[in-house]
């Protein structure tokens, strides 16, 4: 069992930049690729960016492409998303997710909801125009 706790949201101005970070709980990090998705308002939850369990590789969705960064430290179990040039679009409640993958080293990117294992609770982020 992961348990996953995100923190680092908050309301930034058109512009600014946020960084999100996703604490994992259990020793197994290293097993498990992490996603970042969002939901905004009357909205479906949508993938954002995926790391995978070595770093290396990623990938993201082509709205955040070139503005966010997700980066994972596999020592600390964490996960982080760097999200620069923020626009109101992006104001969305955001979530980390993991993926058992065990010592896969495949570089397929998973972007739907349910080829997740686990996800956290969520934080918000405001962009304000």
């Amino acid at each position: 069992q992961v348990q996953l706790v995100e923190s680092g949201g908050g309301l930034v101005q058109a512009g600014g930049s946020l960084r999100l970070s996703c604490a994992a709980s259990g020793r197994t990090f290293s097993s498990y690729a992490m996603g970042w998705f969002r939901q905004a308002p009357g909205k479906e939850r949508e993938f954002v960016a995926w790391i995978s369990r070595s770093s290396g590789n990623t990938y993201y969705a082509d709205s955040v492409k070139g503005r966010f960064t997700i980066s994972r430290d596999n020592a600390k179990n964490t996960v982080y998303l760097q999200m620069n040039s923020l626009n109101p679009e992006d104001t969305a409640v955001y979530y980390c997710a993991a993926r058992y993958i065990g010592y896969s080293t495949s570089p397929y990117s998973p972007r739907g909801l349910k080829e997740y294992n686990y996800w956290g609770q969520g934080t918000q982020v405001t962009v304000s125009s």
